[in-house]
């Protein structure tokens, strides 16, 4: 039986206090105050030893209550108890996932290049759907991109681009439309609007970005012609009830055959001049607008009810290019959810297809705010409404795609995310596309508790071609009492093919003890980015009180993959080691991470948590935070830092400088998504226009947009010099390959930003970007004074520029100790071991390696290396058996003894 850690201090502190009291309770005698002539000596005895057990109760009493009020602290902090290794489970990942990443994506991009032009963009999307799963969201936006780029239907660009918007969620931000873009056509939603192969095109500047004044002149007038014919000029008229609407009956024949067949054919009206058209569901004044179409071919001045008076009569008359005027006139009419709820029943019913394409743009680029609208979702949902979409060339894998994966980030279990899965499924072509939907749909019902259903759809995609569908398909049996069935299941997985860290992972769930320590083992080994086995492993020693090692554990994964999950556990357990001020540091840092995280199995609100953990933790004034903020980033410790930062902006949310400090530490964290939310915020909070715009071109710029992010800087200094935006310009023209020119141009703008007021923490960087650069231009001198002066003001990352400067002076001695001097300083320093190992001999470089491995086995210049070193040692070995055996040969000459001989010195040399 396993037993509490707090029953267990509990009991020893309570025994303690017993044993204190009982020792004297069983000798009374000796405190016994007695008369006669001994009672002085005996009474100045008996008052000392009743002092001293007076003394020894009240320490042990107030030593208890001080157990006590700790314990009910920690019961109060902890109502949920301690975590139970067994409640722990890996969430079956909602993503294509392949047992071999490498060879799948070969094989995708092979398909890519080798498919029709008029393809790529759906080979994109796969290779999207691969990319998807990835903790980099760069790659995913990359291939969403190129399928924008080489998209040929107004769908495909209008779902494309409003995918790359949703990505930036431009939502967030305060005071923009829905309907507006980047400037480029990648977003732009009018250029979405138009079909067509044109890749070149797509980063091209938007219409948009046009002048009032050439969209003016591009539009002419109509002026005149758009009088109705006169009695004198028509020589026909349409009858509708008691009015007529004099024509020209050219013009009417010239819409369409069908009205050419009925002006000009054998038909009865050919032969009149007056024509009864009160039975073709059109209004007079709507008569009048398809006769001065006839003769403008234009729809602009028309009310819009007349429009699609027109739309109705243009496709009873098969009038294709009435209908088309009508269908682009009325799909710039499309503005807001209101207008695009009104317009989409006229354009599914009169099947045009640029009004539902703008009708779709509208809800699409208002996502996901659109999706709490009822009307939208019932129109998503419905069997009937993807039906009719289907109809108009609307219905598509992609758009539903784009729609599931909005409704599962909100609400994985609701019956709308279901319903779009299934709406996925039934525009499922191709065999991924298959293999995604049921995996999904089998994620779904797992989290629904309806495992029956989970087990049908995950074997539905493993079937389709899915393997890591089964990991899927065993957890739902599991879920359903067949551990062993599911046991069964992945070790045929693990024994069909190469076994990677997932599998033995999967298999832990399903045996017990030795087997199921050296599974977790072997998926850390496979993989140790998998954070399930260092989390299992940490509780497993907490049920064993070993609270300390199980920090230990947990630290291994943190140190270099940084996860809300991770941190939470973390904070659970310092909170049970009374460390408050810790579990608080945690906490907070989680909920930059993701602010409405729920501790404990989800039973409480981390922000709650922190409200508790507040009154227990030392308590820090703003002035006391901007030091602290010092110190944890001068110690390179991201984790401290974005904590305080989490205090600072509970002080005071509106600073978004603040917003915007907590978002570079996110992204040095590879927490994009957070990092990209806390920039958006800082770009709402901002007090002026020039910073809003430097925020605004850190979102470009972090988004892809590079050339963008540089306008907004250019505009923003136009407005004030400050050292953000001349540092936001720098940052993106040094993300190129300079030249020397370019180079000098970004050192002179680096020195314009340190000319600027700011703060000791981004002058540093700057000064270490500014040392950087003129270490490429070769600048060593210059480059040294940088560093040096960054690190005066504790930018300790400078001690990485000051050892390269040492290093290519061949001061090898200088770089190491640089490097030391920052092992020392870093709390987060795998990279420090890796830089370091370039600057001392083979065996301490090794061991440098070894350790940046172990603290960050993510690291791929280590792996490098070994290899390297394992590739040069086997051409030796092989050099060397050549030479012993050729050595035995009389043919062989000097001359070639003595090549082989250079050879392996030279190798030597290398190794």
């Amino acid at each position: 039986m396993q037993h509490n850690i707090f029953t267990t201090m509990r009991s020893l502190k309570l025994i303690d206090g017993c044993k204190g009291t009982q020792i004297y309770a069983l000798n009374p005698s000796n405190t016994t105050i007695t008369g006669g002539g001994g009672g002085g000596v005996g009474g100045g005895v008996g008052e000392k030893l009743l002092h001293h057990l007076h003394d020894h109760l009240g320490v042990n009493t107030a030593r208890y209550k001080s157990n006590q009020n700790c314990q009910a602290v920690v019961d109060t902090l902890l109502p949920h108890g301690l975590p139970k290794a067994d409640l722990l489970e890996p969430q079956i990942e909602p993503y294509l996932k392949s047992v071999n990443f490498v060879e799948t994506l070969a094989d995708v991009y092979r398909r890519t290049e080798n498919c029709p032009q008029f393809e790529k963009s759906k080979a994109y999307l796969e290779q999207c759907a691969i990319f998807r799963g990835l903790p980099d969201p760069k790659l995913f936006r990359r291939s969403l991109r190129s399928a924008r780029q080489h998209a040929v239907d107004a769908h495909s660009k209008v779902v494309i681009s409003a995918w790359l918007k949703y990505e930036r969620r431009e939502d967030e931000l305060i005071g923009t439309s829905a309907m507006e873009c980047c400037g480029r056509n990648v977003e732009c939603p009018k250029a979405a609007l138009v079909s067509g192969y044109n890749p070149e095109s797509v980063y091209d500047p938007c219409v948009c970005s046009r002048t009032p004044q050439e969209d003016v002149d591009d539009e002419g007038s109509v002026g005149d012609e758009e009088c109705s014919t006169s009695e004198e000029d028509g020589d026909m008229s349409f009858c509708i009830g008691e009015e007529e609407v004099r024509c020209v009956r050219y013009n009417i024949a010239g819409l369409s055959r069908p009205f050419k067949a009925m002006l000009y054919g054998s038909f009865v009206e050919s032969r009149r001049e007056r024509i009864n058209f009160s039975h073709n569901g059109i209004s007079v004044e709507g008569m009048r607008a398809a006769e001065i179409f006839s003769r403008t071919k234009k729809v602009d001045s028309f009310d819009p009810k007349i429009v699609l008076e027109l739309l109705s009569l243009a496709n009873k008359f098969c009038c294709e290019e009435m209908k088309s005027a009508c269908d682009v006139h009325l799909a710039s009419l499309v503005g807001d959810i209101e207008s695009a709820m009104l317009f989409i029943e006229y354009g599914l019913e009169e099947t045009a297809y640029l009004l539902v394409a703008a009708c779709l743009q509208v809800f699409l680029r208002e996502l996901p705010n659109s999706m709490n609208n009822p009307n939208v979702v019932k129109f998503f949902c419905s069997v009937e409404a993807r039906k009719r979409l289907a109809v108009v060339g609307h219905a598509s894998f992609l758009l539903y795609y784009f729609l599931s994966q909005i409704a599962m980030e909100d609400d994985m279990k609701s019956n709308s995310t279901v319903m779009l899965l299934e709406r996925l499924g039934e525009c499922a072509t191709s065999s991924w596309q298959k293999q995604l939907v049921n995996h999904l749909l089998g994620c779904v019902m797992l989290e629904r508790n309806e495992y029956k259903d989970a087990q049908r759809w995950f074997q539905a995609s493993a079937e389709a071609g899915h393997v890591y569908s089964l990991v899927g398909f065993a957890r739902a049996k599991y879920r359903r009492g067949h551990k062993f069935s599911a046991y069964k299941q992945m070790n045929s997985l693990i024994s069909d093919y190469t076994p990677v860290g997932w599998m033995y992972q999967e298999r832990s769930l399903y045996c017990l003890g030795k087997e199921k320590m050296m599974d977790l083992s072997t998926a850390t080994e496979l993989d140790p980015t998998l954070s399930f086995p260092y989390m299992y492993r940490a509780v497993l020693m907490v049920e064993d009180n070993k609270i300390g090692a199980a920090i230990s554990e947990i630290n291994k994964i943190i140190g270099f993959k940084v996860s809300a999950e991770c941190l939470a556990l973390r904070a659970w357990f310092l909170i049970a080691m009374e460390d408050y001020d810790g579990a608080l540091r945690d906490v907070r840092a989680l909920l930059t991470l993701e602010p409405n995280y729920m501790m404990f199995n989800g039973k409480m609100p981390a922000d709650q948590l922190v409200e508790l953990l507040r009154h227990h933790a030392q308590q820090w004034n703003q002035a006391d935070c901007w030091m602290q903020l010092y110190d944890r980033w001068s110690s390179v410790d991201d984790i401290g830092s974005l904590a305080v930062v989490h205090q600072m902006l509970a002080n005071d949310p509106g600073r978004s400088l603040l917003w915007f400090r907590q978002s570079l530490l996110l992204l040095r964290l590879n927490s994009q998504k957070a990092a990209m939310r806390s920039l958006r915020l800082a770009r709402n909070y901002s007090s002026s226009e020039h910073e809003r715009l430097v925020y605004e071109g850190w979102i470009l710029y972090d988004t892809g947009h590079r050339e963008e992010a540089l306008a907004k800087a250019e505009e923003s200094i136009s407005i004030q010099r400050s050292f953000e935006a001349f540092f936001l310009k720098a940052y993106a023209l040094a993300d190129s390959s300079l030249d020397s020119e370019s180079s000098m141009y970004v050192i002179e703008l680096l020195e314009e930003a340190l000319k600027c007021p700011s703060d000791g923490l981004r002058k540093g960087q700057a000064l270490n970007n500014l040392g950087s650069v003129y270490v490429d231009c070769e600048n060593l001198d210059r480059a040294r004074v940088c560093y040096i002066n960054a690190l005066t003001i504790k930018h300790t990352r400078a001690h990485q520029g000051l050892a390269r400067v040492y290093h290519l002076k061949n001061q090898r001695k200088h770089a190491y100790d640089e490097m030391t001097k920052l092992i020392e300083k870093a709390r987060n320093n795998a990279s420090a071991y890796e830089k370091r190992s370039e600057y001392c001999d083979r065996d301490m470089a090794k061991n440098d390696l070894s350790m940046a491995t172990q603290l960050d086995p993510l690291r791929t210049y280590p792996y490098r290396y070994r290899a390297a070193g394992k590739f040069h040692e086997t051409i030796l070995l092989s050099l060397c058996n050549l030479f012993t055996v050729v050595s035995h040969w009389k043919l062989l000459t000097s001359c070639c003894r003595n090549l082989i001989s250079f050879i392996l010195f030279k190798l030597q040399k290398i190794i």
